[in-house]
């Protein structure tokens, strides 16, 4: 007889894998002085009450501080604090009042789980709109009803304050290394393309990280340019910066389709680009001598890079070598405010208002924004109805619970329940130990300072390492506010568990969000824009189409498989089916990257002398793809659907492609 060792299954070793990332030093500094700082001021002031719920206004801001560029923290920061001082008012406005409790947080979840669904900062907000609403409710607050919004909005300003103290001297630097990094990563991309041994996986893996590179580079730019309506220099830059890499970028799937070996001088080049970038080396001593157009080719020297390159041979190398000497000349330029108008690869930014008018509308408009806040407001009604008929000791903290879980950009709800409470759980431990150990007082102020730490630091690892570093602060400033001790540990458990079970069964059995309509559908939208890019690439009119649209549109398709990629991750740490099925589909995510990749490849070997294909090949390319759309949206099990081409030539530019799109729709069903 065959015995089975017990082993934890193989989607909750998955969720509990720590993520590996460094230590945010700076933001860990940060926290320490932002949360210790309210506390030691109340307590010296003899009103420790005040200075906790200073401190949990700063928690707050700590869990918001994620971002490089410092335009983006004020963002991060600030706009969520002002969603938080009207949730704990809102929440302080209907303390003690029943049902009429009941109903107003309820409403509040219905609107913070809509907004939720607009974007980080707008996540971000929703939460602490809840949050801090929760509390206002299930907590008596000390003083007017003014004071505890104005005391957490400052604690959490204090934070802002401390995360904008080196702007005016790193001003620019966040951005400058994230272009600069992107520059690194295209060097990457063209090493793994360039062996012309076609190794797939690190190809893959590479240009993953390109693409992760790009995203984070040009939102940290376009957050800065939609409030620069002038055009600085700096910003300028850029801009054009992050234009020239695309060219490179596209080159990279050419070496590899064709196992085209490249120089390794254009991979060194590219990383000696990148130096120059992050050192802003032409705005730092570019002299006014030097102002106006003209060629640059020359002056590749200046930059740390060799004078000639070496004289390219095949398709892959001649596009590699002419991108990278449009980037040298990107870079030597002092003014590149030219290259910019002629050829904006980003595009201008709608006004803030126009945007604000856009997401409202989708957001009314979006079935996922009414289904996301019907359910966060449908567990959040049970938990407080719950509560009310319930003696439940500060009862908030089944609702907190609750908000955390379906924080819908946190992961799979079904792992964030079940790393919530193990997460509670070790929180717990260290909290009994400081509670029953250290007496209220000063020696409340060394280990909020000490505790704080932990949660930048431990925030990148995963969830439940956050839920830990978390716990254990929030009770030892709610201790600070209602003198329970020890006393709080247990119900805390058990408001945990309580809040993990009514998301599991409202939040997640009772919404069994078709697979198709969560993975498939998005697949399928990013399957039609791939027959759009192919359109655009070879279509009628094709050589007039500017290459900037080009660009943004393959810019979009990555991005858009990259967030692709993240929903499987996710799905991945879900108990089976929903994981096994993310197993099955994902060869699936890599072929239609590698369509887009053979589009572009096809395209860059057009631009450098191959023969264009004909508008019935194109005509095919793009029906067989829109008939994989159509079929992602009708199933939710993979089967095979055997594809032929009419007409198809070995000698055509697009083969390779044909080729492509016949492996993405014979894609099998898994067994069973």
């Amino acid at each position: 007889m065959r015995h089975r060792t017990l082993s934890p299954p193989d989607w909750l070793i998955r969720s509990l894998k720590p993520q590996p990332a460094p230590i945010p030093w700076a933001a860990v500094t940060r926290a320490a002085i932002g949360m210790s700082l309210p506390l030691a001021i109340g307590t010296a002031a003899g009103e420790p009450t005040y200075g906790a719920l200073a401190a949990m206004g700063a928690l707050s801001g700590v869990i918001g501080d994620t971002a490089d560029a410092y335009r983006m923290r004020i963002l991060n920061i600030a706009v969520p604090q002002l969603f938080g001082a009207l949730g704990v008012t809102l929440g302080a406005l209907v303390f003690g009042h029943g049902w009429t409790a009941v109903a107003a947080v309820t409403l509040v979840a219905l609107i913070s789980g809509m907004m939720s669904t607009i974007g980080a900062v707008a996540s971000v907000s929703g939460l602490l709109l809840l949050l801090n609403c929760v509390i206002g409710a299930g907590l008596p607050l000390p003083g007017e009803w003014w004071l505890a919004p104005a005391l957490m909005t400052g604690g959490g300003l204090l934070v802002l304050g401390l995360a904008l103290l080196a702007w005016p001297l790193r001003s620019g630097v966040p951005e400058r290394a994230a272009v600069a990094a992107t520059y690194r990563n295209a060097a990457a991309l063209l090493d793994a393309a360039g062996t012309g041994d076609g190794d797939d996986e690190a190809y893959d893996k590479a240009r993953a990280a390109v693409t992760a590179s790009l995203n984070q580079a040009y939102d940290l730019v376009l957050a800065r340019r939609a409030r620069d309506h002038g055009r600085s220099p700096d910003l300028v830059r850029l801009i054009a910066e992050l234009n020239a890499v695309t060219p490179v970028v596209e080159a990279a799937p050419v070496a590899h389709r064709y196992g085209e070996k490249l120089p390794p001088e254009l991979p060194a080049a590219m990383r000696e680009l990148a130096k120059a970038v992050e050192r802003g080396e032409r705005e730092e001593r570019g002299e006014p001598g030097e102002r106006g157009g003209g060629n640059h080719s020359g002056g590749y020297g200046d930059l740390g890079l060799p004078e000639e390159l070496p004289e390219p041979h095949g398709a892959a190398a001649r596009a590699v070598h002419h991108a990278l000497k449009h980037a040298a000349d990107t870079l030597a330029d002092p003014d590149p405010l030219t290259v910019v108008h002629a050829e904006d690869r980003l595009g201008r930014p709608a006004a803030l208002r126009v945007r604000a008018r856009r997401a409202t509308r989708n957001v009314i408009l979006s079935g996922a924004s009414w289904r996301y806040g019907l359910r966060l407001a449908l567990c959040i009604g049970i938990a407080q109805a719950l509560v009310s008929l319930i003696d439940v000791p500060r009862s908030y903290w089944v609702a907190l619970t609750i908000t955390f879980v379906l924080k819908p950009d946190f992961g799979s709800v079904f792992s964030r329940a079940v790393l919530r409470a193990l997460g509670t759980a070790v929180g717990l431990v260290v909290a009994a130990a400081v509670l029953s150990a250290v007496e209220r007082g000063w020696w409340d102020v060394p280990v909020v300072l000490v505790l704080a730490t932990l949660i930048p630091a431990l925030t990148p690892r995963g969830y439940g390492y956050q839920t830990a570093a978390i716990t254990p602060v929030i009770l030892l400033l709610s201790d600070v506010l209602n003198h329970q001790g020890f006393g709080l540990v247990v119900p805390r458990l058990v408001d945990s568990l309580i809040g993990c079970g009514i998301a599991l069964v409202a939040g997640y059995l009772l919404w069994p969000e078709s697979w198709h309509t969560r993975i498939g559908d998005r697949l399928a939208d990013a399957v039609s824009d791939t027959a759009r890019y192919v359109e655009c690439a070879f279509g009628p009119g094709s050589d007039a189409t500017a290459p900037a649209a080009r660009a943004r549109m393959r810019r979009r398709l990555y991005r858009d498989l990259s967030d692709i990629r993240t929903e499987f991750q996710r799905a991945l740490t879900e108990p089976p089916p929903t994981g096994a099925r993310a197993a099955a589909w994902w060869p699936l995510v890599v072929a239609v990257e590698r369509i887009v990749d053979a589009t572009t490849a096809a395209r860059v070997r057009v631009r450098h002398g191959a023969e264009s294909p004909g508008a019935g090949e194109v005509a095919e390319v793009s029906r067989q793809l829109r008939e994989l759309a159509e079929g992602l949206r009708e199933v939710e099990v993979l089967v095979p659907v055997p594809v032929e081409f009419t007409g198809s030539s070995k000698d055509s530019v697009l083969d390779p492609l044909r080729q492509e799109v016949g492996a993405a729709r014979a894609v099998a069903s898994p067994r069973g």
